[in-house]
Parts: structure tokens; sequence; C-alpha cells
């Protein structure tokens, strides 16, 4: 126990425990989540650090506090791996999350009013993609493309078409629960053609592209790419923006004064350090035994009956239609998940005829159970343990107990391990 942790316990009891509570929930049970990891000891250090004292606004060189010696090399640190990981001329490592991440760019390469081409939000888009309900979606004119057939397919004859008839300002890709890989390139070419921007959101796919084992959307001539710096990069909750040395001063302004403050210096540390560990040999290898875990659980969940969009995954997450399967809507198979220490969420699909918190499906992923050490014969287990849950074949009681086996085997980094 550390020091820090054990005055907390002394002065506020409550907190303490829902803590300790929390750190054996995830000890005791699986998560699917695919936008969740479990970041490393040494970020969970540069996290709870002295750091979180300091007020940096401004950039390297150039901030407006002083006392700036050690915050500056830490800064340009993150940046210059960054700009390494992801084979980018310039990085911004300073936004706080992923949606001001989204909206540093719009404000920063566009005006209000302009139109942007991207994913329709129920075929894998996400919320800063342009959804009504988002601030983004009454600033900025956006135009969906969806996804078609049962291997949910992306129709690039269509989105020439939209592209030529809105003549969007920026194409935009990327998603939040779409399994299949994007075609970089044909977005690219549509770009060119109307002589539109090109950004790439990878906040899913960030740890693949840097780990080499899905494409990098610079490596085709992206304007700018971004990436929140969790998921399955396994670093703190923040956000990256990479991109050409044209739009650098852009992106930077509009960061910085235009959209935040003084940035969280701890959390762009532990970016520093999680970009290093990107750089090892053993990350290609988590990345890569990510993507075989995805294929082995999409196989025994289609085995078991369960019917996924797109019908599998080509990348580290799928969505089962839990209606179509086993006639559970999306929050009634998240809550028998949850009572079993199974941990996925619900999740609309294409064009879902069910509300949002009722949706059609469930949204699994393994990049954390992978950072856990499980392999493919894992995943199987995982997936037969998830459809007898979804089917109420076995009691809760067995279910929980082969949980909590299976992930006795397997501690968490950095914990405690109380299963």
């Amino acid at each position: 126990m550390s020091t820090h942790f054990a005055q907390l316990q002394t002065f506020d009891a409550d907190i303490a425990t829902l803590l300790n509570a929390e750190e054996d929930r995830q000890a005791r049970g699986i998560e699917l989540i695919p936008s969740e990891n479990y970041t490393y000891p040494e970020v969970l250090a540069t996290n709870a650090s002295l750091l979180t004292n300091k007020y940096s606004e401004g950039y390297p060189g150039r901030r407006y506090y002083g006392g700036q010696q050690f915050t500056d090399q830490i800064e340009v640190i993150a940046i210059e791996r960054a700009k390494r990981v992801f084979r980018a001329e310039h990085a911004n490592v300073q936004p706080l999350s992923g949606s001001p991440m989204n909206q540093a760019v719009y404000f920063g390469l566009l005006e209000p009013g302009d139109t942007i081409l991207a994913m329709d939000l129920s075929h894998g888009g996400h919320l800063t993609h342009g959804a009504p309900v988002s601030h983004m979606g009454r600033v900025f004119n956006f135009v969906r493309y969806k996804t078609h057939g049962d291997d949910g397919h992306i129709d690039f004859d269509e989105v020439r078409s939209l592209a030529q008839r809105h003549k969007p300002k920026m194409i935009l890709c990327g998603h939040s629960s779409y399994p299949r890989e994007l075609n970089y390139a044909q977005f690219k070419t549509i770009a060119t053609e109307i002589g539109a921007l090109t950004m790439a959101d990878v906040s899913h796919l960030g740890g693949l592209i840097a780990g080499n084992v899905l494409a990098n959307p610079l490596d085709v001539g992206f304007d700018v790419i971004t990436t929140t710096t969790h998921k399955s990069l396994r670093g703190p909750r923040g956000g990256l923006i990479l991109c050409g040395k044209e739009y650098a001063g852009k992106i930077d302004k509009s960061v910085f004064p235009g959209l935040q403050g003084g940035p969280h210096m701890n959390v762009i540390a532990g970016i520093a350090v999680t970009l290093k560990k990107a750089l090892a040999p053993e990350f290609k290898e988590y990345a890569a035994q990510t993507l075989r875990n995805a294929q082995a659980l999409a196989k025994t969940m289609i085995a078991n009956g369960g019917k996924l969009i797109t019908g599998g995954t080509e990348n580290h997450l799928m969505v089962l239609n839990t209606a179509a399967s086993f006639d559970v809507d999306g929050r009634i198979a998240e809550e028998r998940l949850d009572a079993v220490d199974i941990t996925v969420n619900k999740q609309v699909i294409p064009d879902d005829p069910r509300p949002p918190m009722r949706p059609s499906g469930i949204r699994i992923g393994t990049p954390a159970a992978t950072t856990r050490g499980m392999r493919e014969p894992d995943m199987e287990k995982i997936g037969e343990l998830l459809i007898a849950a979804l089917t109420q074949r076995q009691d809760t009681e067995t279910l929980s107990k082969a949980v909590r086996d299976l992930c006795g085997r397997f501690p968490l980094p950095g914990h405690r391990h109380a299963v």
C-alpha cells in the first residue's frame, strides 16, 4: 500500500473503500468493452505524480507560466516519440480526451457551417463525427455515409457520389463500432478528386497501427489523424493529433488557446511512457495477439449461434446482434453479463429499429483481455461463457465462478489481485 493511499484511507474511508472495490471488480472480471484497457504501472505512476500540480499553458519554449524546465522536456519527448511511432511530421500531445481532440481539428482546419462527410453513428461512427445530438453536429454540416450488406462493406461509389454532390471540405473516416478494416486509399482518392481534406479518427485502432498490424492512414497521404491514448494503445486518458507540417500551426493554435487552457502534464508524461512502450518489440506482439484473440472470440460466438455485424471482425472489436441471435436486447444482454462479471456495452446496430438505451446489440473487444495475457484458447472459453450467460443455459453462480477462476490465472498489471 502506498503512503498516499494510506493517507486517503485514513482521511476518507468511503472513497478508499470504493477504490478498493473497483480494483477487485477489475481483477475478478473479464473486461470486453473495446474502448477500455489496463494501463501500464509506469503510467499509473505518472498520473499520480506531482506533475498534477503544474500549470503549463502554451507549448515548449513558449509558456505563460514559469517553472517549466522539466515540463518542456517531458512534452518534447512525448512529441518526438509520437512522430516516430506514427511516422508523422507533426504531433500535438495536449488534447485532454477524444472529443476535444476532434473538435480542435474541425475548428483548426474548417469554418463553422462547412460540410464534412463522415460515417453514420449507427453504422459505426462516433458522436463527435457529427451525430445530431452533439454540438459539432450543430456547428458543422455533416453528411453521412453508411455501410451495406451482411458484410458491412462501404460502397465507395456511394461515397464518391455524396462527395461530388455535397462538396465537403473534409472527408472523415474512423469509427467506434465498425469491425472491418478501412480502405484509406479509396477515401484519399475521392478527397483528392474534389479537393477535400482527409481526416482519420483512429482512436480505437491507435495501438494496432502503432504495432504495425493495421494500416496507417498517414502512409497513403492523409492530412491528419487523431487517436486517443488509452484503448488499444494502453496509455492514460488523453488524445493525439498527428498531421503534416503545413497544418501544424493551425492545429496547435486550435488546441491552445482556441479550445483548451493548461494541458495535464501528468497525462503527457504518461503518454510519453506509453509511446516508448509502443516502440518495443513486445508491443507489436501484443497488437498481433489482440487481433488473433478477436478472431478466436468471433468464431466461437458464431459457432454458438451468435450473429455478428459484418459477419465477423477484421480488427479488435465485434458487434453481436443479441436481438436476432437470442431475442435479448442490448440492455438486458449487458445486465446478464454484468451479473457474471463479464463487462460489455450495449450497442446500436446499423439502422437499429430499437432506441439507443435498449438497442439490438452489444459491443465486444479484446484489448483488455489480451493485456492480461489471455490467448486464443481463453477467448474460446470466454465466448462460451458469454453465450451461456446470454441464453441463461447455466446459473449465475456457476458462471461467475468460472469467470473468477479464469481471471485468477491472469492478474492485472500493477495491482493487487483479490479475485
